[in-house]
């Protein structure tokens, strides 16, 4: 749930950023300087690109600051030996639970004796750091550029940031809805609500990451990973289409009628 939420953070933030960058550029007028010398669909894949390459360059920082702490944390914290101990919780708990089902007092009270801390750790070591930390990189990339391209087209369809909450709204409800489901995928993860949400494209960046410490079946992470990647080519294309037009669009409010002109002019 902890690397859904950064998820929504990361996303929002990002993307806002980049709704920020263009519509900044479109009301300076640099951008007519700009478009004069690069296509619009390559300007608006630049900002998006340069964007995520300073949110990777954040997280490869949080990750190898993470690292650098557990091992200062493992090397003067915890005593020799510890770590071991901490790898046998979880097969300690069953023959706890195995005792106290056969009716010994004795073993109950070892299980007692650990704190929850130790549970904890214990949870955390077990887990498939590997596979979370490179799904939370694919979707952190893959959900960032759908929503930037979002963030980037709307930017492009307004004169300042005040016009944007009318298209800011259709955009940011999957985003929390996403999260909300996240909440409750923690206590059942194979619910057919998690299942569907961690597959649908919007919200399976953030549902998804929250599923998969709980055993999710490899042909569900890669249903949901191609159909992320089909979204973000169409998206792009689309988004691509509304800013070509918009960047070049000043004084009028502009209607969702108007962007769908926009999506199916041809010129």
């Amino acid at each position: 749930y902890i690397g859904g939420f950064m998820m929504y953070m990361l996303v929002f933030m990002f993307g806002a950023m980049v709704m920020r960058g263009v519509i900044e550029e479109k009301t300076s007028r640099i951008v007519e300087v700009i478009v004069s010398s690069v296509k619009p669909v390559q300007l608006m894949l630049g900002k998006i690109i340069g964007v995520a390459l300073v949110g990777l360059t954040q997280f490869a920082l949080w990750v190898v600051l993470t690292l650098a702490l557990v091992l200062i944390v493992k090397a003067n914290v915890l005593p020799e030996g510890t770590m071991e101990q901490l790898q046998q919780l979880p097969q300690s708990f069953a023959e706890a639970d195995q005792a106290m089902a056969a009716g010994s007092e004795t073993t109950t009270m070892t299980a007692e004796e650990f704190t929850m801390f130790q549970k904890i750790f214990a949870g955390a070591l077990n887990m498939p750091w590997g596979l979370i930390i490179f799904s939370f990189v694919f979707y952190f990339l893959t959900g960032y550029l759908l929503y930037a391209s979002l963030f980037a087209a709307i930017g492009s369809a307004v004169d300042n940031e005040t016009e944007t909450q009318q298209f800011m709204l259709p955009v940011t409800i999957p985003i929390i809805l996403a999260l909300v489901v996240a909440m409750g995928t923690m206590q059942i993860p194979e619910s057919s609500l998690s299942f569907w949400f961690s597959i649908i494209p919007l919200t399976s960046p953030i549902v998804m990451i929250a599923r998969i410490p709980f055993d999710v079946p490899p042909w569900e992470i890669a249903l949901s990973m191609g159909l992320m990647i089909l979204t973000i080519v169409g998206t792009i294309w689309m988004a691509a289409k509304i800013y070509r037009t918009g960047i070049l669009m000043y004084g009028k409010k502009t209607s969702y009628k108007e962007i769908w002109k926009w999506l199916t002019y041809k010129g």
